[in-house]
Order: C-alpha cells, then sequence, then structure tokens
C-alpha cells in the first residue's frame, strides 16, 4: 500500500467536530476531559474566540470509533455547549496545518 492510499484510508476513519462554547475558564477543561474519562484520543484541537470573545469555536480532530456519537451526545448535555457539528476529515480547518510545522 503507498503512502497516499494509507493516508485516505486513514482520513476516512477521522472526524471533525466543531464544538460553539462559552469562552470562560476552565470550559476547554471541560470539553477534553470528557474524552479523557473516556480514554478517547484527541489528535487535534483548535480554539479562537467569536462573537466579540464571549463564545469560542473549539475544533478537535478524533479518530472514528463506535463511542463517538455517544461522545457527541454527551458533550451535548455540558452547561457551556451551545452546538456540536460534526464534519469529514476532509474539512479544511485542519488541512494547512502541518506547513505550520516544516522548517
Amino acid at each position: 500500500m503507498n503512502a497516499t492510499n494509507r493516508n485516505e484510508i486513514l482520513a476516512l476513519r477521522r472526524a471533525i467536530l466543531e464544538i460553539d462554547v462559552n469562552n470562560h475558564p476552565g470550559v476547554m477543561s471541560h470539553v477534553v476531559g470528557l474524552f479523557s474519562r473516556r480514554a478517547f484520543n484527541v489528535e487535534g484541537i483548535l480554539c479562537m474566540p467569536v462573537g466579540g470573545g464571549s463564545h469560542s469555536r473549539i475544533w478537535l480532530l478524533v479518530n472514528e470509533d463506535g463511542r463517538l456519537a455517544q461522545l457527541i451526545r454527551q458533550l451535548e448535555k455540558l452547561e457551556d455547549v451551545q452546538t456540536v457539528r460534526r464534519h469529514g476529515a476532509n474539512h479544511a480547518v485542519f488541512e494547512r496545518l502541518e506547513d505550520f510545522f516544516k522548517a
């Protein structure tokens, strides 16, 4: 199997969660703690303030897993989570990050 096919297969097994949250100390800890307590690995995290800084948008790159649907339902129940959207691994938000790490 060549590298391109292997990367395509890995990409098919990943998802990106886009989470809108209230922006205050501890929210990120609550969100990632949910994954940590369930031994669910997060491959990448991006977070940016939106709406004048009163809210933030968190993108999580995660591996597809049978537990992911349940984790999304639990995320939606967190007090500071407003919305959760699930995207495929080809979502543009993580697409060019590797460019920032090249020497």
